[in-house]
């Protein structure tokens, strides 16, 4: 008798996977793609759907979680109770886990993972093009060549990456690989992280260490936030840390948009302590002020 394949529940359906691999996932797993089922347009109707697919389908021995499930979160005790107590794993296509309630899931026997390299380069790449276009001033002569008013509102000269300081707060994978392509623009990298890195790893990408949060925000012409969100870094950047800042700094953030505090950062943008900011993260996503 052949053995049964694991069960995975993919929330969402798998889009975007090579055929071949997603065939070679299902010689080995049986997979269970959960929009067929889990359709409700609110978390309050998603709890009971997902018990339902439990009991239809299940048990399930561990859960895909795709980028694009905002609906679900918090991935909680609410939430994954169902699941209980077969699931064993929870992989999550998301380099950052604060919408995970890992703690919950540890206590329950679930392993957490989540796809912190399989992210890094991409978002390494946006950090890179968002500090190109606030140093360029891309979105302001975008908006000019769309209305046809030919440079008006355009202030000032653009800048060059070339000799500024680049201050990156959170040297893991994704800050690495900003590191080096900062590196290849002439910038000079500083960074800020729970733990100094090797010698030879700082050498392997220019980047010199900054023991305290001030002295990277002190010295930083641009500051690009690529840490974690914790309870910890959870508005690690308010109106102190903005005032600490160079005067018409930078700022980019691609990590969470809960890192920095909005109202201190639209503040420093109004007063010019900010000259501009490139967002791919917001607070209360997908709200937007």
């Amino acid at each position: 008798m052949a053995q049964q394949k694991p069960k995975v529940l993919c929330l969402s359906y798998p889009e975007f996977t090579d055929k071949a691999y997603l065939a070679d996932f299902q010689t080995k797993f049986e997979l269970h793609p959960g929009y067929q089922s889990l359709t409700s347009p609110a978390r309050a109707g998603l709890v009971p759907e997902l018990a339902a697919r439990v009991r239809k389908d299940g048990p399930f021995d561990a859960v895909i979680v795709r980028i694009g499930t905002i609906v679900f979160e918090p991935f909680d005790a609410e939430m994954l109770s169902p699941l209980l107590p077969d699931c064993r794993i929870i992989a999550s296509a998301s380099a950052g886990y604060n919408e995970f309630d890992v703690d919950w899931m540890t206590r329950n026997g679930i392993w957490f993972c989540n796809s912190r390299n399989a992210v890094s380069e991409c978002t390494a790449d946006m950090a890179i093009f968002l500090i190109l276009a606030v140093l360029k001033n891309a979105s302001v002569a975008e908006r000019c060549a769309k209305s046809g008013v030919w440079r008006q509102g355009i202030e000032g000269v653009s800048r060059s990456p070339r000799g500024m300081v680049l201050g990156i707060i959170g040297m893991g994978s994704i800050g690495k690989y900003l590191a080096k392509r900062a590196d290849v623009l002439g910038m000079k990298v500083v960074y800020y992280n729970r733990n100094r890195l090797a010698e030879d790893v700082e050498k392997q990408y220019n980047a010199r260490y900054c023991s305290t949060l001030d002295e990277l925000l002190a010295c930083s012409d641009v500051i690009s936030v690529n840490c974690p969100l914790s309870k910890e870094t959870t508005n690690l950047l308010g109106r102190e840390q903005f005032e600490k800042m160079k005067d018409g700094v930078y700022f980019v953030n691609t990590a969470r948009g809960q890192i920095v505090d909005e109202e201190a950062l639209v503040d420093a943008l109004k007063s010019g302590k900010v000259k501009m900011a490139g967002l791919d993260v917001f607070p209360n996503e997908p709200n937007i002020k």
